[in-house]
């Protein structure tokens, strides 16, 4: 349908300032859609997409997209986005068959192109037959952050949707160079990027760098297309293409990009992509270091250091010990820093006191605690291990996620860390955006457009 495969860029940001200066220099990078994110449109309402039609897609060429996310009064939306300039609105297909055949209606009528958006939708296959059967313009594959937290793959969604409809597809979700490529030869025809070009500090050379990617996936597919779709209806009577699959990720995938990634973010990082939640009170590193693993938890009383210690043999390489216990006596030190070194346990963090501290700083052995004394207590043995536990003023269980460095430490639920670790990751690319962005000589108040948000 299109010479060359589409990159869409979201512009999900609150200020219209920005992101005009940032579309420009994503269009200098090679986008070929603009798309008022939905956060935009809310915040600027539809002068959003007027101002992005006026700026850019007259002077330019380009097609702008309202990201609408229309989920009832489809006519309405549709007309008031079309009639302000966009070229394609979006609808999400959980408003149902009957938003969407409104919305559709007032898409023929208004000159604009429909893209629904299969997002949360329990049988993403079986909605897009339907809208298919609909003649919408496009299918949005659209993978949430809470659905990527449980391990679902949106190029998995998109190759299974791409084998059963004509419709030509988007695909949306944590897409980045790498990723994009995948998504072309999954079978996306619009490939939408949003933080992964908007919050870098160089736009212009992350949105190059995915169109580039993109372009050579798309040549790679094209040369070998006629032989795959050979070899594949020999080797499968369903015609479906070897390796398009469902291939749902394995658990141990998952945890190593979340460990990937907390290594890769600092605790504000963590503290902002939790509403400032999770921060262990009084707590802080004997040495600058960074510690990140899953935490297997210690309770004991005055002085007693058996339960720490016997930690150790319950913990698996990469566990975090995380012990509650008396400030004033020391549970921890030197032997039982070297005993956790050399079976790889990442880290200690002690709601309590440490000793040996110029011994621990010498193996560099991360050990975070809220108290250094120099006298030891017994080991009598009472207390537990792997019991939920208070660390800190933080609720810690057994196999939360324990992430340290020069600021302090912060808990993240183990149900929750998939999704923390990608917003954390967010909130690095939108400070990275903003550094560069005052590096140019404005002022954090202007960046963040602080007057704008105050309460009145």
């Amino acid at each position: 349908m299109f010479k060359r495969r589409v990159l869409q860029v979201a512009l999900d940001i609150l200020d219209l300032k920005r992101a005009l200066e940032i579309c420009r220099e994503c269009i200098e990078g090679g986008a070929d859609w603009i798309e008022a994110g939905t956060p935009l449109i809310k915040s600027e309402g539809m002068d959003a997409v007027r101002t992005l039609r006026e700026e850019f897609g007259r002077r330019s060429g380009v097609k702008i997209v309202a990201d609408m996310k229309t989920i009832d009064t489809g006519a309405m939306e549709v007309e008031m986005a079309a009639k302000s300039g966009a070229d394609v609105v979006s609808v999400l297909a959980v408003a149902g068959e009957t938003t969407i055949r409104e919305a559709l209606a007032a898409a023929r009528k208004y000159g604009c192109e429909l893209m629904v958006d299969i997002m949360n939708v329990s049988d993403p296959v079986s909605v897009a037959r339907t809208l298919d059967a609909m003649c919408v313009d496009y299918i949005c594959v659209h993978v949430g952050i809470d659905q990527q937290m449980r391990g679902v793959d949106v190029i998995d969604v998109l190759r299974d949707v791409a084998s059963e409809v004509e419709v030509p597809l988007a695909v949306a979700g944590g897409i980045d160079a790498e990723r994009a490529a995948e998504a072309v030869r999954a079978g996306a025809e619009i490939i939408i990027v949003g933080g992964n070009v908007t919050r870098t500090a160089d736009v212009r050379t992350a949105t190059a760098d995915i169109r580039r990617s993109i372009d050579e996936a798309a040549a790679a597919t094209s040369a070998t297309s006629a032989t795959s779709a050979t070899s594949a209806t020999s080797a499968h009577p369903s015609g479906r293409a070897q390796g398009v699959h469902l291939v749902k990720r394995r658990a141990e995938d998952v945890e190593r990009e979340i460990r990937d990634i907390f290594m890769r973010v600092s605790t504000p990082n963590i503290s902002d992509a939790m509403h400032r939640k999770g921060v262990m009170q009084s707590i802080k590193p004997l040495f600058p270091c960074k510690i990140v693993g899953k935490a297997v938890t210690v309770q004991t009383f005055e002085g007693d250091w058996a339960k720490p210690v016997e930690a150790i043999d319950v913990a698996e390489e990469g566990d975090v010990i995380v012990i509650r216990a008396s400030s004033s006596i020391a549970v921890w030190g030197e032997l039982a820093s070297m005993s956790c070194m050399k079976k790889g346990i990442a880290g200690v963090v002690i709601d309590g006191a440490v000793r040996d501290v110029d011994e621990i700083k010498a193996m560099e052995f991360p050990v975070f605690a809220s108290a250094v004394v120099p006298n030891a207590g017994e080991p009598k043995g009472f207390g537990d291990i792997n019991a939920e536990i208070v660390c800190g003023g933080q609720d810690v269980k057994p196999g939360d996620w324990i992430v340290g460095d020069e600021n302090g430490v912060v808990v993240v639920p183990r149900e929750r860390a998939y999704e923390i670790a990608r917003r954390a990751l967010e909130v690095l690319k939108a400070e990275q955006r903003i550094r560069e962005e005052i590096k140019h000589g404005k002022t954090l108040s202007e960046v963040l457009s602080l007057q704008k948000w105050e309460k009145k």
